[in-house]
């Protein structure tokens, strides 16, 4: 007669009312939690009160600040006057386009040029024992933090052992960054400045080569039976204008699309340019002041209206260096320092309490895990089907690591 099993429901055969369950219990965490209450108690416990004392032989940091204002930029007072001069008047957008300067000198702050200013100003690769200036330089950033508030004010903090020195290469910035302004266009005023300043330079050379060659003709207005002066001029300034706008649209297409609604209304500017120079060519009374070619009026003309047009483009380039010039002034190009670093009093790091709950944490999760585990692997070994897949494991971990079977 076969044996029954007492314990199976009906319907349910023997081989499955003896199937072992694989669910875990929360019944079955808990008593695991309370066997080993004692060391997922201490264990982390004592973690934590070594953590603490390791902390106490770590020598402390000091954190010093400052804070500084970069230079803002204003809005230019050629804005209106550019709209009086034509074609000119997109050469100062044209030279400008910065982003946010607040943003811009956290750029600077992390430059290489700055960075190694600083390690060279404090002979940091000694001082962080370093083997290479490049080690250094990563070193000076880590401990370097620089954040921008919404008022536009940049917070800069170092990190040292000694407190004066971190105040001393925390104020040390500002001066570095000085230098690196000193060499570099930053604002839309220094950048039009710089521009303009070339141009006036450009046209001033063109503008002393075009009066030699009218005094070289050894002809003057009065010898002319008509005086062109007045329409030679106007088609000077046609021509001026026109080169203006040429350089104009050479700048724009520096930052902007071909098909852009700024390039194509340039364009069309450019084209009334030049049928205006056209009429004013067609019609103009100095090219027909004097019959026949080669003679010295015929020359003189010629001669005289380059000259008005150099002349023109240079008063034009004069006139917007000289905005340029107090738009800059406005600007001011220096640093305005909020708050000078000061030594710092108290120590940033480290922060022993905040180390000692951090080791307390992590110890308690890794003993929890280990229990867990444990208890695991002690049902497992009860299992023969498990006891044997725990054993080929170990075979396999012993032959991947070389060890005798």
């Amino acid at each position: 007669m076969a044996d029954v099993n007492p314990t199976a429901l009906p319907g349910q055969s023997t081989a499955d009312a003896t199937a072992p369950d694989d669910e875990i219990s929360l019944l079955d965490l808990l008593q695991t939690v309370a066997d080993n209450l004692r060391l997922l108690v201490l264990g982390p416990l004592l973690v934590g009160l070594t953590a603490l004392g390791v902390s106490f032989l770590i020598a402390p940091t000091y954190s010093a600040k400052m804070q500084f204002l970069p230079p803002q930029q204003q809005q230019s007072s050629a804005a209106a006057l550019l709209q009086s001069l034509g074609s000119l008047g997109g050469l100062a957008g044209a030279a400008s386009g910065l982003k946010n300067p607040a943003d811009q000198f956290l750029g600077f702050l992390k430059s290489q040029s700055v960075l190694d200013a600083m390690v060279e100003r404090f002979k940091l690769v000694e001082r962080y024992e370093s083997k290479l200036k490049e080690d250094a330089r990563k070193t000076l950033l880590t401990n370097t933090r620089a954040v921008a508030g919404k008022d536009g004010i940049i917070a800069l903090e170092v990190d040292d052992k000694d407190p004066a020195f971190a105040a001393e290469m925390a104020n040390a910035y500002v001066m570095e960054l000085s230098t690196l302004m000193g060499r570099l266009a930053i604002t839309e005023a220094q950048q039009r400045r710089l521009f303009f300043e070339t141009k006036m330079q450009e046209a001033k050379a063109d503008l002393a080569q075009a009066d030699t060659l009218l005094r070289a003709t050894g002809v003057n207005a009065s010898t002319l039976k008509s005086s062109p002066a007045a329409a030679v001029e106007g088609v000077a300034r046609i021509k001026a204008a026109i080169t203006a706008q040429e350089i104009k649209m050479g700048s724009m297409r520096g930052y902007l699309a071909e098909g852009s609604p700024e390039i194509k209304q340039a364009l069309v500017e450019l084209n009334t340019l030049r049928n205006e120079l056209r009429k004013a060519e067609k019609d103009d009374p100095a090219s027909t002041a004097v019959a026949g070619a080669g003679r010295p009026a015929d020359s003189y003309v010629e001669r005289f209206r380059d000259y008005k047009y150099r002349e023109t483009l240079y008063e034009l380039f004069t006139k917007q260096y000289e905005l340029a010039r107090v738009d800059e002034s406005r600007e001011g190009a220096t640093i305005q320092v909020v708050d000078v670093a000061q030594a710092p009093e108290r120590k940033s790091k480290p922060k022993k309490a905040q180390i000692a709950v951090i080791a307390t944490l992590a110890a308690g999760f890794a003993l929890l895990l280990f229990v867990f585990v444990r208890q695991a692997l002690a049902n497992a070994a009860q299992d023969p089907d498990a006891a044997s897949k725990l054993a080929g494991i170990r075979r396999s971990f012993r032959r991947a690591l070389g060890l005798r079977q």
